[in-house]
């Protein structure tokens, strides 16, 4: 009863363009993942200061 005799499939090649296509959206969906919470990460963290000179001697 599931499978009806109208129902459009896809040959064996257009199945596997299809998975390699579902394989390259998800690493670039990974990717971007990864450079946005890089982003993220470089935003909330403080830049480090340089270190105060405090002996008093000007140069």
């Amino acid at each position: 009863m599931t499978d009806r005799p109208d129902t459009p499939r896809l040959t064996d090649r257009a199945e596997a363009a299809r998975l390699a296509r579902l394989e390259r959206e998800a690493e670039a969906l990974r990717a971007n993942l990864r450079r946005r919470k890089q982003q993220s990460r470089a935003r909330t963290t403080p830049p480090e200061a340089p270190p105060q000179d405090t002996s008093g001697n000007e140069a």
